[in-house]
């Protein structure tokens, strides 16, 4: 009998694993979602206090074009950058909230639980404060962001790393959350000693903003580096919901997962508020829409919150830019506008399935 029990684990293995979603359904979701991108991201190089035609647009992306006119400057040096940081801000939250949704086993995840934002906002504030530059208020809160994940991995390794199949969630949702809040109380102290010539910038970064943001190749890059190191192991992200002992007892190197996870989900976060500020809702709302219209299977998911987190983002960005025109509004005002009352149906709709 022993002997058919251990014949049966790796088939059970085999099952767990195995995606609940067809290639087929899941290949139509991404296709939809990534037309989608496409038309929002159109629509961000062609609308805006400048009019520009779609034919110009055309003609400034072509690598033929040598023109110095005033719609091509506008496109290559304004809007493309702009929405393609939109893009790919959307999308690393989007992907951070969706691995510490997994991670922590908590539907309220998401990419500034662990405090990285905070870290980001207190070295930029100070950047900002000391008058640096536009790339050295970013190196700083790439700096301030890593310096938070150092600080909660430090906190909290003693449980992250223990080999032994338990739940460390707890321990680690806690030591972020503590973080968050030493980090908001010294942002508090920045804002109240900061000269008034500078609030008015500071409080744009830490709602979110993407104005004068160059190419960004560094998160683009991160977004590449993280969807190479999670999409992978997606069906083993399936089996750790189910929780770490039954995880291990699949087969599934729970340790090392778990550590992949949150040095991605890290990574993410970290990219994302060093390219546009601290964009909220993003990574707590796209994740459970994606869930409660297809489903929580990892393999789907993950790609698909990619995309989706980036139409979220440059269409927020699309409508900061042009609702009060010439005058723009801080694209993580527009977020959390539109992110509350879309949770909150969500929660009722949910209660009502």
């Amino acid at each position: 009998m022993r002997s058919a029990q251990r014949d049966n684990i790796p088939a059970a293995r085999e099952r767990t694993l195995r995606p609940s979603m067809s290639a087929r359904r899941a290949g139509t979701i991404w296709l939809a979602l990534a037309l989608a991108a496409l038309v929002v991201f159109v629509m961000s190089l062609v609308a805006g206090s400048v009019p520009v035609t779609l034919a110009d647009v055309f003609s400034a992306l072509s690598p033929s074009h040598s023109g110095a006119d005033m719609a091509a400057e506008i496109v290559r040096t304004l809007r493309l950058p702009r929405a393609l940081g939109g893009f790919v801000c959307g999308a690393l939250l989007a992907i951070a909230g969706a691995l510490l949704q997994v991670l922590l086993r908590n539907p309220l995840a998401e990419p500034y639980v662990l405090g990285v934002s905070g870290g980001a906002a207190v070295f930029a504030l100070v950047a900002m404060m000391s008058g640096v530059a536009f790339w050295g208020v970013q190196a700083s809160a790439c700096v301030g962001a890593f310096a938070s994940i150092l600080i909660v991995l430090g906190l909290a390794r003693r449980e992250l790393w223990r080999g032994e199949p338990q739940d460390s969630s707890p321990r680690l949702l806690l030591t972020g959350a503590v973080t968050a809040a030493g980090w908001g109380a010294v942002i508090t102290l920045l804002l109240t000693l900061a000269p008034d010539a500078q609030l008015r910038g500071m409080l744009f970064w830490l709602t979110g903003d993407l104005d004068g943001a160059g190419m960004p190749w560094a998160a683009l890059g991160a977004l590449v580096l993280v969807l190479v190191a999670i999409v992978p192991v997606a069906p083993q992200l399936n089996v750790l919901l189910r929780g770490d002992a039954a995880a291990q007892a699949l087969g599934v190197p729970v340790l090392r997962l778990r550590s992949r996870v949150y040095f991605a989900a890290s990574i993410a976060a970290a990219a994302a508020v060093t390219t546009g500020g601290t964009i909220g809702f993003v990574g707590l709302v796209v994740p459970h829409m994606l869930r409660l219209a297809f489903g929580n299977d990892q393999r789907m998911l993950l790609p698909a919150a990619a995309l989706a987190g980036g139409v979220a983002v440059m269409g927020a960005d699309l409508v900061a830019r042009t609702v009060a025109a010439p005058a723009q509004l801080p694209v993580g005002v527009v977020t959390a506008l539109a992110g509350v009352p879309v949770f909150l149906w969500m929660l009722l709709h949910r209660r009502t399935r």
